[in-house]
């Protein structure tokens, strides 16, 4: 294998455009700090973010790694380009081992930059125990012994993981606090991350459901999945619009536009049973990531 070749499958391994469910959420979390305590410390950004995206690497990795049986039977069961993994492994584009590797080294650096924040920095005492948490909910998500996907909690760990704890922690190593508005505006974007999850199971259900995956879609079904998703479709808008009664400014909401049409066509093409067609369902599977993107940004605009 070329040196160029691996490059490109460490890249595709990696799922580069997939960070920025992490690092939005995250610089929300510390441009509120700024807009609030009128302080900023680079160091300190640079730092946590450099420990956000490790932490998804590292989730990342362990997916590819301990995911390789459902991957195999997805790449002929629908699998589309949002799910059934990146197939390097499969591929034998790079080992098993060395993406085990990887993802451990990520973790190991991870950790040691909550140390340097929390003592160098002095970040303050919930420093550790808030990436200590991204590592229990993201590492272990597809890791043995935990394993969260498999007991049908992953979804709501990974929803925390990227939708609460990045604003979060964001927030906190700017400013050593919390605040009740954190948990308004975290909150659609924790929900629109669960939708990621839910509905890029739908294609691989059978790939999953053979490999004894038994994740939420697997435990509840397609119907009652797809039920759940228009749920948490609405209670995105209703979370997003009640932040605005909050604290959020109001123009909160013409930002939110772009993510709200998103939400509407997702609602609609679930509703028709979108999930029963492969090419609806991989736009829609789209459309829930960039949701869950316009959602964060709306937000950053509204800081800015």
């Amino acid at each position: 294998m070329n040196k160029n070749s691996s490059l490109a499958s460490w890249i595709l391994v990696s799922r580069i455009p997939f960070l920025t469910v992490s690092i939005m959420p995250f610089f929300l979390g510390s441009f509120m700090a700024f807009r609030i305590y009128g302080g900023f410390n680079w160091a300190v950004f640079i730092f946590s973010l450099l420990g956000i995206i490790l932490i998804q690497l590292a989730t990342h990795y362990n997916g590819e790694v301990y995911d390789t049986e459902e991957d195999i039977l997805a790449a002929g069961m629908g699998r589309n380009v949002f799910t059934g993994g990146s197939q390097v492994i499969i591929q034998k584009k790079l080992e098993a081992k060395s993406v085990k590797l990887a993802a451990d080294l990520c973790v190991i650096a991870a950790l040691l930059i909550g140390l340097i924040l929390q003592f160098i920095f002095r970040t303050g005492l919930w420093t550790i125990p808030l990436g200590l948490s991204g590592i229990i909910a993201g590492y272990f998500y597809s890791k043995p012994p935990f394993r969260w996907i498999k007991r049908g909690t992953g979804e709501l760990l990974i929803a925390y993981g990227f939708g609460w704890l990045p604003v979060a922690a964001g927030f906190y190593v700017q400013g050593q606090h919390f605040l009740p508005i954190l948990f308004w505006v975290s909150a659609p974007i924790a929900v629109t991350v669960f939708n990621i999850i839910l509905i890029n199971e739908f294609p691989d259900f059978i790939a999953d459901r053979q490999a004894g995956k038994t994740n939420l879609l697997v435990r509840i079904g397609k119907l009652s999945g797809a039920r759940l998703y228009l749920a948490m479709n609405f209670a995105a808008i209703v979370f997003f619009t009640i932040s605005t009664l909050r604290g959020i400014p109001k123009r909160a909401l013409i930002f939110y536009l772009p993510a709200l049409i998103l939400s509407v066509l997702n609602i609609v093409a679930i509703h028709k049973e979108g999930y029963k067609y492969r090419m609806l369902l991989e736009r829609t599977c789209g459309f829930t990531i960039l949701t869950n993107i316009l959602t964060t940004l709306a937000y950053i605009l509204t800081c800015i």
